[in-house]
Protein backbone atom coordinates (compact mmCIF):
# COMPACT_ATOMS: atom_id res chain seq x y z
CA UNK A 1 0.00 0.00 0.00
CA UNK A 2 3.09 2.79 0.80
CA UNK A 3 4.10 2.17 -2.48
CA UNK A 4 0.56 2.48 -3.90
CA UNK A 5 0.50 5.51 -2.15
CA UNK A 6 4.26 6.52 -3.20
CA UNK A 7 3.69 5.79 -7.04
CA UNK A 8 0.01 7.41 -6.99
CA UNK A 9 1.10 10.95 -5.67
CA UNK A 10 4.14 10.77 -7.87
CA UNK A 11 2.16 10.63 -10.73
CA UNK A 12 -0.06 13.44 -9.73
CA UNK A 13 2.94 15.43 -9.09
CA UNK A 14 4.88 14.33 -12.69
CA UNK A 15 1.94 15.01 -15.00
CA UNK A 16 0.58 17.85 -13.24
CA UNK A 17 1.56 20.98 -14.47
CA UNK A 18 0.13 24.66 -13.03
CA UNK A 19 0.65 23.72 -9.34
CA UNK A 20 -1.96 22.66 -6.46
CA UNK A 21 -5.49 23.77 -8.21
CA UNK A 22 -4.07 21.78 -10.78
CA UNK A 23 -3.90 18.50 -8.88
CA UNK A 24 -7.11 18.27 -7.53
CA UNK A 25 -8.99 16.85 -9.93
CA UNK A 26 -6.41 14.12 -10.62
CA UNK A 27 -6.37 13.51 -6.64
CA UNK A 28 -10.45 13.46 -6.75
CA UNK A 29 -10.04 10.87 -9.52
CA UNK A 30 -7.32 8.71 -7.97
CA UNK A 31 -8.11 8.84 -4.18
CA UNK A 32 -12.28 9.33 -4.06
CA UNK A 33 -12.74 7.19 -7.92
CA UNK A 34 -10.23 4.96 -8.65
CA UNK A 35 -9.08 3.75 -4.78
CA UNK A 36 -11.99 4.33 -2.84
CA UNK A 37 -9.36 5.79 -0.13
CA UNK A 38 -12.07 8.61 0.74
CA UNK A 39 -15.14 10.15 0.37
CA UNK A 40 -16.16 12.88 -1.74
CA UNK A 41 -17.52 14.66 1.61
CA UNK A 42 -14.00 13.61 3.02
CA UNK A 43 -12.31 15.46 -0.13
CA UNK A 44 -14.47 18.32 -0.16
CA UNK A 45 -13.33 18.73 3.39
CA UNK A 46 -9.36 17.83 3.07
CA UNK A 47 -9.76 21.20 -0.05
CA UNK A 48 -11.01 23.00 2.50
CA UNK A 49 -8.74 22.33 5.22
CA UNK A 50 -5.36 21.76 2.56
CA UNK A 51 -6.51 25.59 1.31
CA UNK A 52 -7.04 27.12 5.01
CA UNK A 53 -4.05 25.59 6.39
CA UNK A 54 0.00 26.77 5.63
CA UNK A 55 1.44 24.87 2.56
CA UNK A 56 0.51 23.80 -0.64
CA UNK A 57 -2.62 22.11 -1.55
CA UNK A 58 -1.78 19.27 -3.20
CA UNK A 59 0.88 18.54 -0.32
CA UNK A 60 -1.28 19.07 2.39
CA UNK A 61 -3.52 16.91 0.55
CA UNK A 62 -1.67 13.66 0.04
CA UNK A 63 -0.24 14.25 3.68
CA UNK A 64 -3.77 13.83 5.14
CA UNK A 65 -4.90 11.18 2.46
CA UNK A 66 -1.19 9.49 3.09
CA UNK A 67 -2.02 9.55 7.12
CA UNK A 68 -5.39 8.53 6.83
CA UNK A 69 -5.00 5.16 5.14
CA UNK A 70 -1.34 4.14 6.31
CA UNK A 71 -0.37 6.66 9.14
CA UNK A 72 2.85 8.44 9.69
CA UNK A 73 4.22 6.23 6.94
CA UNK A 74 1.40 6.54 4.35
CA UNK A 75 2.00 10.78 4.77
CA UNK A 76 5.55 10.36 4.50
CA UNK A 77 4.95 8.44 1.28
CA UNK A 78 2.49 10.21 -0.21
CA UNK A 79 3.92 13.54 0.21
CA UNK A 80 7.39 12.63 -0.73
CA UNK A 81 5.73 10.78 -3.64
CA UNK A 82 4.02 14.45 -4.85
CA UNK A 83 7.20 16.69 -4.23
CA UNK A 84 10.40 14.36 -6.08
CA UNK A 85 8.45 15.53 -8.89
CA UNK A 86 8.70 19.35 -8.22
CA UNK A 87 11.98 19.40 -6.99
CA UNK A 88 13.12 17.83 -10.06
CA UNK A 89 11.84 19.61 -12.53
CA UNK A 90 12.52 23.08 -10.88
CA UNK A 91 16.54 21.54 -10.50
CA UNK A 92 16.30 20.65 -14.22
CA UNK A 93 14.73 24.44 -14.89
CA UNK A 94 17.22 26.15 -12.80
CA UNK A 95 20.47 24.29 -14.54
CA UNK A 96 19.22 25.12 -17.78
CA UNK A 97 17.02 28.95 -17.20
CA UNK A 98 19.12 31.15 -18.86
CA UNK A 99 18.57 29.49 -22.36
CA UNK A 100 14.93 28.52 -22.01
CA UNK A 101 14.69 32.14 -21.03
CA UNK A 102 14.43 33.69 -24.21
CA UNK A 103 13.12 30.78 -26.15
CA UNK A 104 10.15 32.19 -27.92
CA UNK A 105 8.95 28.08 -28.35
CA UNK A 106 9.33 27.67 -24.50
CA UNK A 107 7.05 30.53 -24.13
CA UNK A 108 4.71 29.64 -26.20
CA UNK A 109 4.10 26.21 -24.70
CA UNK A 110 3.67 27.85 -21.56
CA UNK A 111 0.74 30.01 -23.00
CA UNK A 112 -0.97 27.00 -23.85
CA UNK A 113 -0.07 25.15 -20.39
CA UNK A 114 -1.32 27.95 -18.67
CA UNK A 115 -4.85 28.11 -20.56
CA UNK A 116 -4.89 24.18 -19.95
CA UNK A 117 -4.06 24.55 -16.34
CA UNK A 118 -7.03 27.57 -16.07
CA UNK A 119 -9.79 24.93 -17.42
CA UNK A 120 -8.43 21.98 -15.09
CA UNK A 121 -8.47 24.42 -12.30
CA UNK A 122 -12.30 25.58 -13.38
CA UNK A 123 -13.36 21.92 -13.71
CA UNK A 124 -12.32 21.02 -10.13
CA UNK A 125 -13.89 24.23 -8.51
CA UNK A 126 -17.52 23.21 -10.50
CA UNK A 127 -17.12 19.25 -9.50
CA UNK A 128 -16.31 21.00 -6.11
CA UNK A 129 -19.60 23.36 -6.57
CA UNK A 130 -21.72 20.17 -7.38
CA UNK A 131 -20.87 18.24 -4.41
CA UNK A 132 -22.14 21.04 -1.98
CA UNK A 133 -24.65 20.89 0.45
CA UNK A 134 -26.32 23.66 -1.29
CA UNK A 135 -28.50 26.11 1.22
CA UNK A 136 -29.23 29.46 0.92
CA UNK A 137 -26.29 30.75 2.96
CA UNK A 138 -23.58 28.42 1.46
CA UNK A 139 -24.81 29.99 -2.45
CA UNK A 140 -24.57 33.33 -0.32
CA UNK A 141 -21.02 33.01 0.33
CA UNK A 142 -19.93 31.71 -2.35
CA UNK A 143 -21.33 34.61 -4.16
CA UNK A 144 -19.90 36.66 -2.00
CA UNK A 145 -16.38 35.55 -1.54
CA UNK A 146 -16.25 35.32 -5.09
CA UNK A 147 -16.76 38.93 -5.53
CA UNK A 148 -14.11 40.47 -2.83
CA UNK A 149 -11.27 37.84 -4.35
CA UNK A 150 -12.47 38.69 -8.04
CA UNK A 151 -11.83 42.43 -7.15
CA UNK A 152 -9.19 41.82 -4.92
CA UNK A 153 -11.34 43.34 -1.53
CA UNK A 154 -10.35 41.01 0.76
CA UNK A 155 -7.40 38.36 0.94
CA UNK A 156 -8.47 35.04 0.16
CA UNK A 157 -7.36 34.17 4.08
CA UNK A 158 -10.31 36.70 5.38
CA UNK A 159 -12.88 35.44 2.51
CA UNK A 160 -11.96 31.44 3.76
CA UNK A 161 -11.38 32.64 7.70
CA UNK A 162 -15.28 34.72 7.40
CA UNK A 163 -16.41 31.80 5.59
CA UNK A 164 -15.87 29.35 8.48
CA UNK A 165 -16.75 31.65 11.42
CA UNK A 166 -20.02 32.32 9.28
CA UNK A 167 -21.03 28.27 8.55
CA UNK A 168 -20.06 27.63 12.34
CA UNK A 169 -22.28 30.68 13.71
CA UNK A 170 -25.09 29.31 11.53
CA UNK A 171 -24.80 26.04 12.51
CA UNK A 172 -24.84 26.87 16.54
CA UNK A 173 -27.92 29.16 15.52
CA UNK A 174 -29.69 26.23 14.24
CA UNK A 175 -28.76 23.74 16.47
CA UNK A 176 -29.95 25.96 19.01
CA UNK A 177 -32.93 26.49 17.75
CA UNK A 178 -33.73 22.94 16.89
CA UNK A 179 -33.18 22.23 20.75
CA UNK A 180 -35.23 25.09 21.74
CA UNK A 181 -38.51 23.39 19.53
Amino acid sequence: MLITLFWTFFKIGLFTFGGGYAMIPFIHNYAVEKYKWITDEEFLDIIAIAESTPGPIAINSATYIGNKIKGIKGSFFATLGVVIPSVIVILFIAMFFMQFKENIYVEYAFRGIRVGVSILILNAAIRMYKKLNKNWLSFLLLLVGFFFILFELVPVIYVIIIGGVVGISYQLIITRGDNNA
